[in-house]
């Protein structure tokens, strides 16, 4: 518990905010496993490089995001200290584990474990937040709505097991959409959210997701160190340093603000769904894409990308600056012209980076990113050190919602 907070009061294992408490070892544990998972889904599009492979990988990376959403939802209601909820936690980590694990042949061989695991893991989810809202009948409402659609998706990615082919692939489509659709159905009002520390979970989940890319690095230098493989991974670096910088400097701060002001209830809790839930999907596949052309560019250098993994890389960039541009209209309902053009000129100069060594590849969007956070950093520079002064200053206890 953070310095000044009150200390809780009645049974622990019940629906009471967790204040300003920041992120407890407990849940950064539980990232860890989902840095395997991250590493595996990157793993399996790298050994399947075609359009097909990719959209498996995205697949699976879309129904572990949602079962690591909904843990971020529900340790802002639980206590991590409790004995039943530690140990809840380490059954779904060992869950997640298998699954992770089965993720390179989730669509083939290990389809079942894969699936039984995923369910062990949102039971175990669904299991804590039904006693947790015991005593809230608006949370348990919105807990029986989403023990609805995460059966349904489970069911669906358990038939999906024993299909192959398209059908197989139209039925994981159909568990992601009804599992991320079903919160979307539900009334939002019922939900309990500890603002501060949701935002801060999210941005520490992102930067585990861009550790993975630095991981993916080492991965694809597996002959040893040339000089061209030096300067990939120093790209590499400019890169993710640069995916870092855009969301941390100022994104990540405004809008854990406006998490913070909105109206608790319903306002809040339809932000802190859409901008962080939904809207960081793409920022994570997004990362995910771009580690799987760091991969490639590392084990051949001087090779042209495939048109798929180039895709990847610049089309992963513009996909995670798009997700950028949208979480900023609905936190703050402007838009982000420089960021919208940037991820525009990266899908039209794929045709042109496929023609050029994996190595310039790489330097042309590591130029270009570098050059975008250069002109955000002078052209808005007064404005941004107002921003990040106040935004950065204690906000009064009188001023929150």
């Amino acid at each position: 518990m953070t310095a000044g907070a009150s200390p809780r009061v009645g049974p622990r294992l019940g629906a009471t905010l967790r204040g300003d408490e920041r992120v407890t070892p407990l849940e950064l544990f539980f990232d860890l496993v989902f840095v395997l998972a991250l590493t595996q889904c990157t793993a399996l599009m790298a050994a399947d490089p075609t359009w097909e492979g990719l959209v498996k990988g995205l697949l699976v990376l879309g129904m572990l995001w949602w079962s690591w959403v909904g843990y971020a939802w529900l340790t802002s209601v639980v206590d991590p200290e409790d004995d039943l909820v530690r140990l809840s936690i380490f059954a779904a980590m060992a869950a997640f584990l298998v699954a992770a694990l089965a993720v390179p042949r989730a669509f083939e061989d290990d389809a079942a474990v894969f699936a039984a695991a995923f369910g062990v893991v949102r039971a175990a989810h669904i299991a804590l937040f039904v006693l947790a809202s015991r005593d809230d009948p608006g949370l348990r409402r919105a807990v029986v709505g989403l023990g609805a659609s995460t059966l349904l998706a489970t069911g669906l990615l358990a038939a999906a097991a024993f299909a192959d082919g398209p059908l197989q692939g139209a039925l994981w489509a159909a568990a992601l959409v009804v599992d991320m659709g079903g919160p979307l159905v539900i009334d939002a009002e019922g939900w309990r959210l500890a603002p501060e520390h949701f935002a801060e979970r999210h941005g520490l989940i992102l930067l585990i997701a861009l550790g993975e890319s630095i991981v993916a690095i080492g991965a694809g230098a597996e002959l040893g160190v040339s000089v061209g493989t030096a300067g990939a991974a120093v790209l590499a670096m400019v890169v993710a340093a640069a995916l870092w910088w855009l969301y941390f400097d100022v994104v990540a701060l405004v809008a854990a603000r406006r998490l913070e002001n909105a109206t608790p209830g319903r306002e809040r809790n339809a932000i802190a769904r859409d901008s962080y839930s939904l809207l960081h999907l793409p920022m994570i596949a997004g990362i995910v894409l771009i580690a799987l052309g760091f991969k490639k560019t590392l084990g051949h250098v001087d090779e042209p990308l495939k048109i798929e993994t180039t895709t990847a890389l610049m089309g992963g960039t513009a996909m995670y600056l798009l997700a950028h541009v949208a979480f900023r209209w609905r936190n703050i309902h402007t838009l982000n012209r420089q960021r919208l053009l940037m991820a525009g000129v990266l899908v039209a100069l794929i045709p042109l980076a496929v023609e050029l060594p994996a190595l310039g590849s790489v330097a042309l969007l590591a130029a270009l990113l570098a050059g975008l956070v250069v002109y955000e950093r002078v052209r808005f520079r007064e404005a941004r050190n107002r921003l990040r002064e106040r935004l950065l200053r204690p906000q009064p206890a009188g001023e929150r919602s």
